[in-house]
């Protein structure tokens, strides 16, 4: 075994093990900000959690750029689960929030309407095809925007000059500070799906498959290998949080709230 893989087991363990002594609960709700992603599962994680503990959770969600630019304004957030390991770090920078440790994992999948014939082995060319709109979520705003711009990378590889098309044609239809909102009950995703704002929608297939369960007639396709983008989740605590923002962001790590993970669609880390 690699070192590094020991390394990592060694710290995921011991992160697990410490999730079991449970920190007094504060009276006041744990202030978690977290990625919009995550908003099934961390809820019902949450809820577990609170019964388990005592502890109230306050759960904020949103596209990870934005709760970061929000917490570096000083917004009072103890735990921040973000899509990309990039946001957690840029605070991890400043001192004042501890280095993100990866507790989930994601991968991007096609959203796609009933009437758009696309397929792992013919996406890239039904994505390039002039009448076919291919919506994203908003890059630097989203990582989901920024991991399907690194899949417009990988294109190019496979074609030459498809970055350019695709970078040119991809609506940034969520995410962004000003996208609009879905009505109250309904998934970003599958309401912009549902008015036909894109035929192609590119998503975590978390978020794809439960849009597909939200509106049936959507579609889910796999992104090909040679197209693929995984997505790695950090999380970080303030440094200067209470004990039971660390005993939350252990209990992530730990055995049970893993397990719910993975039947929400998500990779272990």
């Amino acid at each position: 075994m690699k070192l590094a893989t020991v390394v990592g087991a060694v710290a995921v363990s011991t992160l697990t093990a410490c999730a079991a002594p449970q920190a007094t609960a504060m009276k006041e709700p744990l202030q978690v900000y977290a990625a919009g992603s995550l908003r099934e599962v961390l809820t019902e994680i949450a809820r577990d959690h609170e019964a388990r503990t005592g502890q109230k959770i306050a759960l904020t969600f949103g596209a990870s750029g934005l709760l970061r630019e929000r917490i570096e304004k000083g917004e009072g957030a103890q735990v921040f689960a973000s899509a990309d390991t990039q946001h957690p770090q840029r605070l991890a920078a400043g001192g004042a929030w501890a280095p993100p440790t990866v507790f989930v994992r994601n991968s991007l999948c096609a959203l796609t309407q009933a009437g758009t014939s696309a397929t792992p082995q013919n996406l890239l060319e039904t994505m390039l095809n002039p009448a076919v709109k291919v919506g994203t979520s908003t890059p630097k705003a989203d990582p989901s925007g920024d991991y399907a711009w690194e899949l417009f990378r990988k294109a190019e590889r496979v074609r030459a000059g498809a970055y350019a098309v695709l970078d040119a044609k991809a609506l940034k239809l969520t995410g962004g500070p000003d996208s609009p909102k879905p009505p109250a009950g309904r998934g970003t995703y599958a309401w912009v799906m549902d008015q036909g704002q894109a035929d192609v929608f590119l998503t975590y297939c978390t978020n794809a498959v439960a849009s597909q369960k939200e509106v049936p007639r959507l579609r889910v396709v796999q992104v090909p290998a040679a197209l693929q983008v995984g997505a790695s989740y950090g999380l970080t605590v303030k440094r200067d949080a209470p004990a039971p923002a660390e005993a939350f962001a252990q209990a992530l790590l730990a055995a049970p709230a893993q397990a719910t993970f993975a039947r929400y669609g998500f990779g272990q880390p």
